[in-house]
Formats: C-alpha cells, sequence, structure tokens
C-alpha cells in the first residue's frame, strides 16, 4: 500500500487550471469532464488546522480525469515538469494499462503536461506516451526530451480558456483518422 505524506501541494497550480477549464467547457456545453479523487485513510492529522499530514492510498488511482467530449469518451491525466526531461517514473504501469484498455474501448487517453519552466503546457497522445514507454521497457531511455515532442501538440494561449485541450484533442482525433 503506498502512503501519502504531505509533500506541498505538487501539481496543484496544473489541476486548478484544468479544473477551471473543464468548468467553462461544461458552461459551453462542449464536454463533461470530472476529476476523479483518489480515496485515502488518514493516518496523522495536524489538530489545529485539521489538515492530513499522513496517508494511505486504499487503491491505486488510474487517472486525474474523465468524461466525455461530444460524445467522445476521454481520460487524461496532468502533470507537472520543472525541466526539459520528463521521467517517466512519474506516470505508473497500472495508468498506462488503464489507458491503453480505455483505447481498445472506443475512447481516447492523453497527458497535459505543464512545463513549469518554460510556462507551457502540452498534449502527450497516449501513442507518443506508449513509444516512450516501450522504448524504456526495452532498455531505452527513462524519460523524454522536450526536444522529441511534436511541436504540433503545444496548447495556444487562448483568451479565457486556461488549458485550451479541445483543439489538441481535435488535432489527435484527425491524425488518428489519417
Amino acid at each position: 500500500m503506498a502512503t501519502w505524506n504531505s509533500r506541498g501541494l505538487r501539481g496543484s497550480t496544473l489541476e486548478d487550471m484544468v479544473n477551471r477549464t473543464n468548468e467553462r467547457y461544461a458552461e459551453g456545453g462542449l464536454a463533461l469532464i470530472q476529476k476523479i479523487p483518489t480515496p485515502i485513510t488518514p493516518i496523522k492529522m495536524d489538530q489545529a488546522t485539521r489538515h492530513i499530514t499522513l496517508a494511505y492510498f486504499e487503491q491505486k488511482s488510474t487517472v486525474d480525469y474523465i468524461g466525455a467530449v461530444q460524445g467522445i469518451p476521454v481520460c487524461f491525466d496532468a502533470k507537472e515538469c520543472a525541466v526539459d526531461t520528463f521521467s517517466l517514473q512519474n506516470i505508473h504501469e497500472h495508468q498506462v494499462q488503464f489507458m491503453e484498455r480505455f483505447e481498445q474501448q472506443g475512447g481516447v487517453a492523453f497527458f497535459l503536461i505543464y512545463y513549469t519552466h518554460k510556462d507551457q503546457l502540452y498534449y502527450l497522445p497516449f501513442a507518443d506516451l506508449l513509444k516512450f514507454w516501450r522504448r524504456a521497457k526495452e532498455g531505452g531511455r527513462k524519460s523524454f526530451r522536450y526536444e522529441e515532442l511534436d511541436p504540433r501538440f503545444v496548447l495556444p494561449k487562448k483568451q479565457g480558456i486556461l488549458v485550451p485541450y479541445l483543439d489538441m484533442l481535435q488535432l489527435d482525433l484527425e491524425l488518428r483518422e489519417s
């Protein structure tokens, strides 16, 4: 069983941005995406602040978000990265397996990566992640470099939408068809 120990709110900036984006998409009738909470069992609490400081995960989480976009099932995970090299240790085997099965059922899986040092958001199609994952499993690099990514999937800055991933989802779908 994995443990969680409060080390600050890692990933919370991106999570907040994605949550606000999902609210906007829902308000506009474009998508219905939910954040999947990870169930935990509290072990220690700070009595003064009533915050959990140590807990056990009750089960392995699969993805951060799941839902539908215009009738298309989607699931994705959001990750932050402070350097140009993304370690595959940030992604777990059970997540990859879940996303692979999700796509086999006709859904679309992807990762949103926020390169904090560049203030740049990136949409990583699952097929691209799988390529890097398999390379690592075959004894290759256990990470991928920013330079290896397809520049077409850099999310544009868009007025009123913090993480405009629907444009990149559309591109992902178009490339799958061709």
